[in-house]
């Protein structure tokens, strides 16, 4: 059987994986919106901005499973107050993201940010 570097392998929902600003992203929407992110840091309009940033999802001291945030940063706001943000940019919900958005919500008070791309709709006559 032959061996497949993970870079090539087909990815089941179409992403293309694409590099931005010298980071490898699993799609081309990702790598877009941290782009979008870097330039509202540059701004000031966000800060502390991290990628791909680990959460373990314990219940009754047994870890259940880890998300993995597309982002993470704290939004500043016009009053210069701050909240902490958890982003996933998706294209595409599972079933599985669904249920771990749920659990990040139950067990660690955090809800996922998700930023979906705009997708322009062409109408014909």
């Amino acid at each position: 059987m032959p061996s497949y570097n993970r870079f090539y392998q087909k990815n089941k929902f179409n992403a293309k994986k694409t590099e931005c600003l010298g980071i490898l992203f699993d799609s081309k929407w990702e790598a877009e919106r941290y782009g979008q992110l870097v330039m509202l840091q540059r701004a000031n309009h966000i800060r502390d901005l991290k990628t791909q940033v680990r959460f373990d999802i314990v219940i009754n001291e047994q870890k259940v499973c880890t998300y993995v945030a597309d982002f993470t940063y704290y939004e500043i706001n016009q009053d210069g107050s701050e909240e902490f943000i958890v982003e996933d940019a998706k294209g595409l919900e599972t079933a599985v993201f669904r249920l771990k958005k749920k659990l990040m919500k139950i067990v660690n008070d955090l809800e996922i940010k998700i930023s979906k791309k705009k997708i322009k709709k062409i109408l014909a006559k």
